[in-house]
């Protein structure tokens, strides 16, 4: 009897996001020193050459998994939910939405928070594929809602600021409880860190209302 080899995947968009899916899954289960081409081609039950074709090798694949993979809070994550409601909201307010909203949309990706706790020890090219997913991420979100409040003083340099925090506690909740007397693994610690953020952005904006 002739053993009939494995049927083969050809269809480009479902190989794809059964790569960027194992590059998840390794991820998770085993860090960056688990990702390579053999490993993830493995993990996906595809062809190696696949990753090049479709990617142009690993760093194009895992950029790919910081656009597609659920890595980052998108734009509509991060603007509550309805894109126009948030642009119409008062700069406060939008202010104010955007750090909650990165808040929850953060702690619920332990991924992503275990990936930015090992880009602190371990620079590779890999790291930085996903270091510019993020960068480009944010800087779009900046100029699509505050571009048009840049009368309001050193607007940027106070979202990236209180962005950093958030990024900084997020993380470290991972691996501690209490940070400062807070308690980072209960909602109510977010919430007053929340309200912290609220009280800044209004002495902010009162410091230079034009």
């Amino acid at each position: 009897m002739v053993k009939k080899e494995p049927v083969k995947i050809r269809d480009r968009q479902i190989t794809s996001r059964r790569l960027i899916a194992a590059v998840g899954s390794l991820l998770a289960r085993e860090g960056f020193k688990g990702i390579g081409i053999n490993a993830v081609a493995r993990e996906a039950g595809v062809d190696k050459k696949l990753i090049y074709r479709y990617f142009e090798g690993l760093p194009g694949l895992i950029a790919a998994f910081g656009n597609e993979g659920d890595f980052w809070p998108s734009t509509l994550e991060l603007a509550g939910g309805d894109i126009q409601v948030f642009a119409d909201l008062p700069l406060d307010q939008r202010l104010s939405g955007m750090a909650g909203n990165f808040i929850e949309g953060i702690r619920k990706r332990p991924l992503t928070l275990a990936i930015m706790a090992w880009e602190m020890v371990e620079q590779n090219e890999l790291t930085r594929s996903l270091e510019e997913v993020r960068e480009r991420r944010i800087m779009e979100f900046f100029s699509m809602f505050f571009s048009k409040d840049r009368d309001k003083g050193d607007l940027q340099a106070m979202v990236m600021l209180v962005g950093a925090a958030l990024s900084y506690l997020a993380v470290r909740a991972g691996h501690i409880d209490i940070y400062g007397g807070i308690r980072l693994d209960q909602d109510e610690g977010w919430q007053r860190i929340q309200s912290s953020i609220d009280d800044m952005i209004k002495g902010f904006l009162a410091k230079n209302r034009g």
